[in-house]
């Protein structure tokens, strides 16, 4: 096991902290790590997607799970795979998809570990169908403050804290996920243009299961009736009748999406406020009015960014914050609002993406809730950026909705509890399962978790 000192920050790349990391290669040397944490504690890391500063401890010992990254065992009848806490969900895509399975719920990106899927709770495209990544955790092990390494189930107190408790219940060691068939690599994709917000919104809405995925990019700089225009994509894993004859024979093969286009990729917030809407309006105006049966990779379609080298890098040195809130349905009104605002500053948002959520899951601390999602980056030295994040966060909270915490880089701690209302019992279930405070992170401290 390797250890080291580095300075650490989440993928927005703001607030850097220093803490010891750990490299283990066994769950022993992770027991070992846990042991010889100092008296600011320990958190789990894996592949730093986090935007904010769940996976860095100021001072304390972080563990690096990067190295326990086995695929122990793969059911290829039954539709299950057992990993370690720090493979990849690129690598597993990689190793399933040629079998005919996939994962039922993908983020935003492939480069996260299966532990930090499991701890941030993430959600995809489907969550309106699918729900998020703890729905389909069979089992977890995980190790516990007093060295032990207890196997976790659904249904129980422990799993309910651990499935979006960004780390702070343990170390995840391993998991065993259920998958989904499918028969080919390819999605069958529709593209369609939306002129404002509302429209954004009926076309989200109407999707069958049929298309069960589906977002929308949305134009943070376009004003008047344009406010709120969007492209909606909406899609469904090709059936192998759908592909050309020459393609069936490597239907299920993996390759990784080339690079979109430029204009695709660029994040707004790179450019100034003039050069980012004429960017926007180029964007908008070459998609498709409407467009049915594309073929297009799962790289493509789920991941266009993990094309580009470090794009956590592009909107500027300041580094970005990520934003994204949930609201529930019935309170549209407030999610026009929020959108104003931000189109009213001429604000310089990127990767601004709308989802519709279905129920929520089984974490006390799990993101998802039914209703809409609404995610976007601002460059992290805008001027008042904290006090137009602190009016959102205000705004959300009335409306009954919550903010992302794996996500988060600023939010103060009052709201929380209006956010969270299982928060006193996961508060609790930490108290008895780790007394001392064993496991901790910036985030934990900032917002009294």
């Amino acid at each position: 096991m390797s250890v080291d000192t580095v300075s650490l920050t989440g993928w927005g790349r703001t607030a850097p902290t220093t803490a010891l990391r750990f490299r283990p290669r066994t769950y022993e040397d992770a027991a070992v790590a846990v042991r010889g944490r100092g008296p600011r504690g320990v958190v789990a890391r894996g592949l730093g997607r986090a935007h904010g500063d769940a996976a860095q401890n100021a001072g304390g010992s972080v563990v690096d799970m990067t190295a326990l990254d086995r695929i122990r065992a793969v059911d290829a009848v039954a539709g299950t795979v057992v990993c370690d806490a720090g493979v990849s969900l690129h690598r597993l895509m990689a190793t399933l998809l040629p079998l005919g399975w996939f994962l039922p719920v993908t983020p935003a990106t492939r480069q996260v570990t299966v532990g930090g899927a499991i701890g941030s709770d993430v959600h995809g495209r489907n969550h309106r169908t699918a729900g998020s990544f703890a729905r389909h955790v069979r089992s977890l092990e995980l190790l516990t403050a007093d060295g032990e390494v207890r196997t976790v189930l659904p249904g129980t107190d422990l799993f309910a804290a651990t499935t979006g408790g960004l780390g702070l219940t343990g170390v995840i060691l391993s998991a065993t996920l259920g998958l989904r068939p499918v028969a080919t690599s390819l999605m069958s994709v529709d593209t369609a243009r939306a002129a404002d917000l509302d429209g954004a919104l009926a076309r989200l809405s109407a999707c069958g299961d049929h298309t069960p995925y589906a977002a929308a990019w949305i134009d943070l700089l376009a004003r008047g009736r344009s406010t709120g225009r969007a492209i909606v994509t909406r899609g469904e894993h090709a059936p192998l009748d759908a592909l050309p004859a020459r393609a069936r024979r490597t239907a299920l093969a993996f390759r990784p999406g080339k690079l979109p286009p430029a204009a695709v990729l660029i994040p707004e917030g790179l450019l100034g406020r003039t050069p980012a809407a004429l960017l926007n309006e180029l964007r908008h105006r070459g998609s498709p009015a409407s467009r049915t049966g594309e073929l297009q990779k799962v790289s493509t379609f789920f991941h266009p960014m993990d094309a580009v080298p470090d794009w956590a890098r592009v909107p500027g040195r300041s580094g970005s914050v990520q934003y994204q809130f949930t609201l529930g349905h019935g309170h549209e009104e407030t999610l026009h609002r929020i959108v104003r605002q931000i189109t009213l500053r001429r604000t310089p948002a990127f990767h601004a993406v709308l989802k519709r959520f279905g129920e929520g899951g089984p974490g006390w601390l799990s993101f998802p809730a039914p209703g809409w999602t609404l995610s976007f980056g601002l460059p992290a030295g805008l001027p008042g950026l904290a006090r137009l994040l602190d009016g959102l966060d205000a705004e959300v909270a009335a409306a009954g909705g919550r903010v992302c915490l794996a996500k988060d880089a600023r939010m103060r701690p009052g709201l929380l509890p209006a956010m969270y209302p299982r928060l006193p019992e996961f508060r609790a279930l930490r108290e008895k399962l780790d007394p001392t405070g064993a496991f901790r992170s910036d985030l934990s401290r900032r917002l009294a978790l």
